[in-house]
Parts: C-alpha cells; structure tokens; sequence
C-alpha cells in the first residue's frame, strides 16, 4: 500500500510539472512573438498578415550559369575603323572616339586611323546584330568577332540616332541568338547580367539588380558625363548597378532566363569608368526600332501632335504658364500646352488644351519619358487609348497616331544624295592653290533636291557644313545622313562655301526636312 502512495505521488508531481512546463513555454513564446512583432512593426502599424520573411522566401534564385552561357555566345565584340581623311589627317589631339571605346593597351594603328571597340547582340541566326549607333558612327569598317573567335565583316543595315540603336548584318549561319524578353515586366530589385566587352576583354559578365526603371533624368544633371552618345532623344533608361565599362556599349542586358532585355548604353561617371550606375536601352522600345530599319530602312514615328510639359518638372517661373501650374495639384502627368497644328491626331480626338494624359493604353505616363517611351512602340496609323484628367473628371480618347508629317503613310528612305539632289567631286589641286584651301567639294549634276532649293547652282564650293570640314563627298553624305535621323527641328545643315570666280564666302542654311 505504502508504494502505491509513493507511485500515486510521484505520478502526480510528473504530471503537474509537465503541465507548468507548457504553461511557462506557451506563456514565453507569446510574449517572444508580440515583442518581435512590436520590434518588427507589426503590432505598432498594425500590419494583417505580419509575419517574418526567411531567407529562402526573400532570395531569388541567383545561379548566374545557364543565362551566362547563353548570352556570352550571342555577345559580339565589335571594332570600327574610321579610316584616314582630309579631316584628321595630321591631327594628334584627344579624340572621344577612341578615348571611351578604343584599346585601353595602345594601338597599332596610324594616327590617321580611329579604331574603336564596343559590342553587340545577335538577334538572328542568320546574322543580325543590334548595337549603339555611337558604336559604329561614322566607321567605314565595321569587323564582328563571335565569342567562338570567328570574324566577320559586317554590313551596316540602318541606324537611330534618337535612340542610339543600330542594326548590322553578317553572312552567318546558325549563329548563337538572345531570346527577346519583356522589359516591361522588369522590376526593381530584380537581378540581371551585363554581358559585353569592356575594356577590351572580351566575353565579360557581370551581376546587379535592376536599381530604377523609365530613367529619364540622365540626359539633364549627368548629361556631360554620358558615354558619347551624340544627341540621343531616349528618355527612359532601365538603371542598373552591373558593373560597366567602356566598351560594354551595345552589349546586352539579360535577366536570370538568359532573355535579352535591354541594350546596354551608358554610364555615369566623372572619371569614365564604372563607379555604380550603368543605363540600358529597354528592348521593348529597341524591337520597335530594329523591325522598321530592317523593313523600311528608317524607324517610322508616331507623334501625338502636340506641345506637352513635364508636370514631374514643372517650373512654375515659365513665362505665360506660372499662373497655370500653381493652380494644378497634379504633380505627375503630361500637361497639354498647346497642339502641333491644326490637323492635329489629339486635338481631333477631342483632347484639349490643359488636359493632363495620364496613361498610354492604360501604361500610366508619369513622365514625359515614359510618355515617349509608350509612343516609340507605335507606328503611324496605330490607334491608342489615352486617359487623361479634366478638372476632377477622368476622360478617355481614342487616338490615331500620325507621323511628323501629319499622315498615316510609311516614311519612306530617301539616300542623302537624293535629298540634296547632286553630285560632288573632290576639288583639283589647281583649285585648291587658286584658293588658298587644301579641303573642300564642287557641286555638279545638280537636280531637284535641298541644294537647288537653296538657290545653289552648279559649281558651288561647298568648304564646310555645320562647321565640319569637307574633303569629300562622303564627307557631306555622312553628315546629311546623320542629321536625317535627328528630330525634325534639329535637320539643320549650314553650309559655308564660295564661287570659284568669287572671293566672298556666302553662307546658306538648308532645312532638310523632306516631305512626301
């Protein structure tokens, strides 16, 4: 009996105290919780749903390998070759060309020859190639090696200088391509590799995470610190911090699928070289870009029509409008200040003046860089959905985008010997010691075209053209060809040039915007 009562006891003191063990455990791990979760926020904001995210929910997958072997096979390293002319002939200074993309080691090549180096992407089995077109500009070679060390000489199909893309063509067979991929979809903080050739050391890959989208503010404070790229109109730059350098330009930038989804174009920096921020072209804007070169020989744009402020920037000391933005609360959205012209696809549409665009299709357009961005997807003829705001209300058009002549029709290619409508031949030696210069064109066979136009006739002494020195009709070509894929307001050519039986130096300004 006595051990019985022992047992009993014993039994019962077993079971009490694992009782009071769960209690105390229980009563621990709920204060433990509310105390992380007041620490955390959760209870103080009083977050639904707050929980502690571990590392594996948080992490991405960050094997780099299968995009990597993807993309360096479908990653060009790219030499262009200026070769000597009248032009620099001589000439010893610094030249930005080969500053920011020729060999970093020294060059083998005359002073009288430029090389540069850069990269590019193959979209095609059969040999098309995007890069920059500050690449290529003005190269009269252009040489394509594959990351299977097998060269190429490359044709150059079409370039836009308004977006710093251009297309090349090889004569491949099955060459290695990059998938397109949705830049639209990318989002910050998602990871992507910078592929190309920086520095001159070819198949080069680098990790970062995507740092901003729709980046538009990199052609105003860092402007003198962008990697020469002459003009460019892009407004809408995926930001990355994948490491960058000269010579990278052109290459791709892919997310972790190995899918093609920007061209890689700028860096910001005061020394030249990376210090954390790298700008990429998005594909879905480049895609637009590359199909009309290669159909048409020239990017048709679309254009809204009209005259627009950026309300993310607006500086209410603008003469005629401070009254009118400090009555606006909006600070995001395109403000409409006025219509292009008469005919004008949004003013027909029934958008008017002080409307506030808001969206794109229903893309919102925050910006006017975003605002463009959308636009460059389109061509003339395309009919979009724009959303904007009228006082409180929010109004929806049906929009038919036109061209910057203000019809639907497919603008067509025109050579710049066409547009300017003659020939030209490189001055005698003669003519050149008659008048005391050793550069310089004569026009002949002159037609219908800009220069007749201009009341130019046969004969004419074309000595430069926006102060460029000429010594050779291509010379002349480059430049008009050049000034073609600018915005219509900027196809300005200023030619200063003389009669050989006159010692008065005329000038003459030629706009060369062609109308079909």
């Amino acid at each position: 009996m006595k051990t019985l009562k022992l047992f009993i006891s014993f039994l019962s003191v077993s079971i009490l105290s694992a009782f009071v063990a769960i209690g105390t455990y229980s009563y621990l791990n709920k204060n433990q919780s509310a105390v992380q979760s007041t620490i955390n926020g959760g209870t103080v904001f009083n977050q639904a749903g707050f929980k502690l995210a571990s590392y594996a929910e948080a992490a991405e997958n960050t094997d780099f390998t299968l995009a990597a072997e993807q993309s360096v096979n479908a990653v060009v390293h790219i030499k262009s070759i200026v070769k000597p002319s009248q032009n620099n002939r001589g000439r010893q200074m610094l030249d930005p060309f080969e500053f920011f993309f020729g060999n970093p080691f020294g060059s083998n090549s005359s002073p009288r020859q430029r090389v540069g180096f850069g990269s590019g992407v193959i979209i095609s089995n059969d040999g098309y190639i995007i890069t920059n077109n500050h690449v290529i500009e003005g190269a009269d070679e252009i040489e394509v090696t594959t990351n299977d060390d097998k060269t190429f000489k490359a044709k150059l199909t079409g370039t836009d200088a308004a977006t710093d893309i251009a297309l090349l063509k090889v004569d491949g067979k099955e060459l290695h391509v990059l998938p397109f991929g949705d830049s639209d979809n990318l989002k910050v903080g998602q990871w992507v590799l910078a592929v190309g050739n920086p520095l001159n050391l070819t198949s080069t890959v680098t990790a970062g995470i995507v740092s901003a989208v729709s980046r538009s503010d990199l052609l105003t404070g860092y402007n003198r610190y962008r990697n020469s790229m002459p003009q460019d109109k892009i407004e809408s730059y995926i930001q990355t911090d994948a490491a960058v350098n000269p010579g990278n330009s052109g290459g791709a930038l892919v997310n972790t699928r190995g899918e093609l989804v920007g061209i890689n174009a700028a860096l910001v920096s005061e020394t030249g070289s990376y210090i954390g921020y790298s700008f990429a072209i998005p594909i879905n804007i480049v895609k637009k870009v590359v199909s009309d070169i290669k159909e048409y020989g020239i990017v048709q744009r679309a254009v809204l029509g009209i005259e627009t402020r950026d309300l993310s920037m607006k500086n209410t000391d603008e003469e005629g409008y401070a009254d009118i933005y400090e009555k606006l609360k909006e600070t995001e959205g395109i403000y409409v200040k006025n219509f292009s012209s008469q005919n004008s696809p949004s003013k027909k549409a029934g958008i008017n003046i002080g409307d506030i665009i808001t969206s794109i299709n229903g893309i919102k357009t925050k910006s006017l860089g975003e605002l463009k961005a959308q636009l460059r997807r389109y061509s003339p003829g395309d009919k979009v959905e724009v959303q904007v705001k009228r006082d409180k209300d929010t109004k929806k058009f049906t929009v038919e985008l036109k061209n910057e002549q203000g019809t639907t029709d497919v603008v067509k290619y025109r050579s710049p010997s066409d547009i300017l409508g003659a020939s030209f031949k490189e001055l005698s030696h003669e003519t050149k010691m008659r008048l005391g210069v050793n550069f310089g064109v004569e026009v002949t066979n002159l037609k219908s075209g800009k220069l007749k136009e201009a009341g130019i006739k046969e004969g004419f002494i074309i000595l430069s053209a926006n102060d460029k020195r000429i010594s050779s009709e291509n010379d002349l070509l480059q430049i008009t060809e050049a000034l073609q894929k600018e915005a219509p307001d900027e196809r300005g050519l200023f030619l200063k040039g003389l009669y050989p039986g006159e010692r008065r130096v005329q000038y003459i300004a030629i706009d060369l915007t062609v109308y079909e």
